[in-house]
């Protein structure tokens, strides 16, 4: 195995591609937009990361990013809760530290070929061919998919979950606003919930999880956030006093958080093509880095005298993976049922007021340990 096709260039496939090359292989990402842009995220990095991106030369140290130790917890009502957070993160957007990746990746001899999709991919026997939107054909022994939370990749492979409900939306817009430099406040609303926090330059990241079913009966995205997210006096109060700094947000539209599978029909998923967490777990960004090495790792674990193993490496990857990641997925899923409504999100509000060693083990289940 001498070359490796990494197809979408998020996170995951960025931090893949970085390791990978580091190995001595021959790396291509697929990038269907062009550096640097932007993403629908939460823009929160856990401390878990910390420490792997320092010893691999990949945190941006050339940007003040801002700390976060404590978090808000808001009902849909406004009744709010309070906590610090053992673990913690930093804030930064996925429009700088996407693209200073991007720029490493490129340093490290990584082929990189943006504003390009993969349109067909066939296998035949141990090797695929990948069919490019620009009429290239590519053939690789391994496939890695990081193709984010659903594209038509995943509707080739026929991937179980693409039967699921794809009921969910998200929206992000950046702001300048009057908030503390060191929380992340989660605030419900009816059917879904915004969260925010500061990132670079002094911006703020505001980012909203609901359902297309809420969007249809407002209508569109204003209306939406005037008639059911402004019912929240802390999200009427932010709507009405920041400085919007997008013309128009950033929206992803139709996706789920059912489970998915680490491997399938022989391509290697990482990052949220592999599995996706509930955005209120707050560590889908640490999650998509923890993957590609995880996959690095199985690499080296999966040679043998003469090349990597391939099916080795395919089954070693896919019991890491659910080692590392499925505990925490399943209990993003289970807790998420406490948010999105008056009732609901009322109890977790006061969990993490009277309970709030609960609440801290609530939140430490959804992250893993520094590695």
């Amino acid at each position: 195995m001498k070359n490796v096709i990494i197809i979408g260039g998020g996170l995951a496939g960025l931090v893949g591609s970085i390791l990978l090359a580091r190995k001595g292989l021959e790396v291509t990402l697929i990038e269907k937009k062009k550096y640097p842009f932007h993403r629908v995220c939460g823009e929160y990095l856990s401390y878990e990361v910390f420490d792997f991106l320092k010893r691999n030369g990949l945190y941006p140290e050339e940007v003040t990013l801002p700390r976060i130790d404590k978090f808000v917890l808001s009902s849909t009502n406004g009744k709010a809760a309070s906590t610090k957070l053992d673990l913690g993160g930093i804030g930064v957007s996925r429009y700088y530290l996407d693209h200073h990746l991007y720029l490493i990746a490129k340093q490290e001899g990584v082929e990189i070929k943006e504003k390009t999709a993969a349109r067909k991919i066939s296998r035949i026997e141990n090797q695929f061919a990948v069919e490019l939107s620009d009429g290239a054909v590519l053939n690789t022994s391994l496939l890695v998919g990081a193709q984010g939370k659903k594209s038509n990749l995943d509707i080739q492979l026929n991937r179980k979950f693409i039967h699921a409900n794809h009921d969910y939306i998200g929206v992000k817009y950046h702001i300048k606003t009057d908030f503390p430099n060191d929380v992340i406040a989660l605030h419900n609303f009816s059917d879904g919930y915004c969260g925010m926090s500061m990132i670079e330059d002094d911006k703020y990241n505001l980012c909203y999880l609901t359902t297309r079913s809420n969007l249809k009966k407002c209508g569109d995205i204003p209306s939406l956030e005037a008639e059911v997210l402004q019912k929240n006096p802390y999200l009427k109060s932010v709507f009405n006093n920041s400085d919007f700094l997008f013309d128009q947000p950033e929206v992803i539209n139709a996706f789920t958080f059912a489970d998915k599978k680490p491997v399938e029909n022989g391509v290697v998923m990482i990052g949220d093509a592999a599995g996706l967490i509930t955005p209120l777990a707050g560590n889908g960004m640490a999650m998509a880095i923890h993957s590609a090495k995880v996959l690095a790792d199985c690499i080296d674990d999966s040679k043998n005298s003469k090349d990597v193993d391939l099916q080795l490496l395919r089954n070693n990857y896919a019991k890491s993976w659910k080692n590392q990641f499925s505990f925490r997925l399943k209990v993003g899923r289970t807790t998420q049922k406490l948010f999105g409504s008056a009732a609901l999100s009322n109890v977790a509000v006061g969990l993490l007021g009277r309970l709030p060693f609960l609440a801290k083990q609530i939140i430490k289940s959804t992250h893993g340990k520094p590695f």
